[in-house]
């Protein structure tokens, strides 16, 4: 049984809430820590796990909130490493097969599900591609079977027939369709939950969240912060120190210097592109190694988007979605869909910053795809690049680094084998006694979420009709997941805030929760 170790497995020790951030603030502030991470993204809270689990005092600290970039710029895939053995980068392609089995089997196999995925075989890919297509499908299935990932969890992949990719996508167009190529990877259904989730299970082994605290100035033995919400000034002293701060990671070092690469989104209704549990592939147009990809959502909605490509402008902006990309996007899968997508079907759009560190002015493919551990002459410890995929072993090569620069005492990382929150086996999610759209998000912790409306049935209503998200829902992140507005809520604990229309039709509700949970009075 996947369980997280006590007490980093008990609610009380992992609750993130305004009350636990004022006192770990003041705390963090008059004592010094073994270790200061900076940047509160996937990366930022692999460190604190990571580094909190070896015994090391931690400090965490976030400009704004919990996956502040993570959730709103990213196609959530949990890569097997098929497109970086495409280019022939064996290492990384093996790589991620590793970190995505233990995501997929032991640390949150609640919140990574298999995601079949579709390429259509019609007339725009010819024999040949199929022939290449397929025999780059069998290599990626060899690395799942070296990872000793199971095929219950990620099937080996295989030819199908038309009637067959019809009844998988029945959007797809049946002219000149002669079949299919299926295969698996790991999808999250929240990018952000596992965000929260390492955050929770770092905090539960004694890590400091700091949320809303920006870094104005950061050396090797601390950093001087603003705390945003009381506007006080205060210094947090640290024996060593990890930049985490992905595309904003060269503001708080100069030395490393970044590019943006960017990949544009668009969310669309998933009824309207024909796309129900399965993802379409699509090469893209005379660009060899970049793909297409059209993702669904468990809410009805999809994802149509892009592999990386490199982007103008400087990096600290967070880029729009050119015009030009949603025109390229759609007219991408126009060919393998019987009813195209239009604009009317568009219900947002968000684009990736993805970091390319740059060595002796040029840009360096290479660490790019992997990821680089930099220690600056002042001692700082920086981590850049690589993929969500990759999330654990970037990590654990940061606290490495930082643990040997600095004399640290700690040993081994040991988070292949530490559950998040809410883990349990796959098989053991459909007895926990709970709502399946809960238990998809919380895990085991679904059956606490719906106690709360035991109490009072009105917070089993959504904040709005027709959303997904329930009263109960708002409580638990306020109480738990360390939301303290509603953008938080909104935007990263939910995906409402990706479709302009539910954000304002949820917005004045769950304003109201949040309020009045701040305030410790009961909706």
């Amino acid at each position: 049984m996947i369980t997280t170790p006590l007490p980093a497995g008990s609610l009380r020790a992992t609750s993130l809430n305004s009350a636990r951030l004022r006192t770990d603030l003041h705390a963090a502030a008059e004592q010094e820590v073994d270790l200061l991470v900076v940047g509160g993204g996937v990366t930022g809270t692999g460190v604190a796990l990571d580094a909190a689990a070896r015994g090391l005092s931690v400090a965490l600290v976030e400009a704004e909130d919990l996956a502040w970039g993570t959730s709103r710029w990213s196609s959530k895939l949990v890569h097997g490493g098929l497109r970086h053995l495409a280019h022939g980068d064996i290492a990384l392609a093996r790589e991620s097969a590793a970190e995505r089995h233990v995501l997929m089997t032991r640390t949150a196999p609640h919140l990574v599900r298999p995601l079949p995925q579709l390429i259509p075989l019609h007339e725009g890919v010819s024999r040949r591609q199929e022939v290449v297509l397929h025999a780059g499908l069998r290599a990626g299935d060899a690395l799942r079977r070296a990872a000793r990932t199971p095929s219950d969890v990620l099937p080996s992949p295989k030819r199908i027939p038309s009637a067959e990719a019809l009844a998988l996508v029945p959007g797809l167009r049946p002219a000149g369709l002669r079949g299919g190529l299926l295969s698996f990877d790991g999808q999250l259904v929240d990018d952000a939950r596992l965000v929260v989730a390492l955050a929770r299970t770092a905090a539960g082994f004694g890590a400091r969240v700091l949320t809303r605290c920006a870094v104005t100035s950061l050396d090797g033995d601390g950093a001087d912060l603003v705390d945003a919400r009381s506007g006080e000034s205060l210094r947090i002293r640290a024996r060593s120190v990890v930049n985490a701060a992905g595309v904003w990671a060269g503001d708080l070092v100069p030395e490393v210097r970044l590019s943006p690469s960017r990949g544009s989104h668009l969310v669309v209704d998933a009824d309207a592109a024909g796309v129900a549990g399965t993802a379409v592939v699509v090469p893209a147009p005379g660009e060899p190694g970049r793909f297409l990809l059209l993702i669904p959502l468990p809410d009805g909605r999809a994802i149509l988007g892009l592999t990386d490509e490199p982007a103008p402008g400087p990096i600290s902006t967070v880029p729009e979605v050119p015009e030009s990309d949603v025109d390229f996007l759609l007219a991408g899968v126009r060919d393998v869909l019987g009813a195209p997508l239009t604009r009317d079907h568009v219900l947002g759009s968000f684009a990736g910053l993805q970091p390319l560190f740059q060595q002796d002015g040029k840009d360096s493919a290479d660490l790019s795809r992997h990821h680089a551990v930099l220690t600056s002459e002042e001692g700082i410890i920086t981590v850049i690049g690589g993929k969500l995929t990759t999330y654990r072993k970037m990590a654990a090569d940061a606290v490495d680094a930082a643990v040997g620069s600095r004399g640290l005492s700690a040993g081994p990382s040991r988070t292949t084998e530490i559950a998040l929150v809410g883990a349990a086996p796959r098989r053991h999610l459909t007895d926990i006694e709970a709502p399946a759209t809960l238990v998809a998000k919380y895990g085991t912790e679904a059956a606490r979420v719906a106690a709360l409306t035991e109490f009072d049935q009105d917070l089993a209503e959504p904040v709005a009709e027709g959303l997904h998200l329930t009263a109960a829902e708002v409580l638990w992140a306020v109480r738990h997941e360390g939301a303290l507005d509603a953008d938080d809520v909104l935007d990263r604990r939910s995906r409402l805030g990706l479709d302009p229309t539910h954000r304002t039709a949820a917005l004045p509700q769950v304003e109201n929760l949040v309020t009045r949970a701040l305030a410790g009075i009961e909706p």
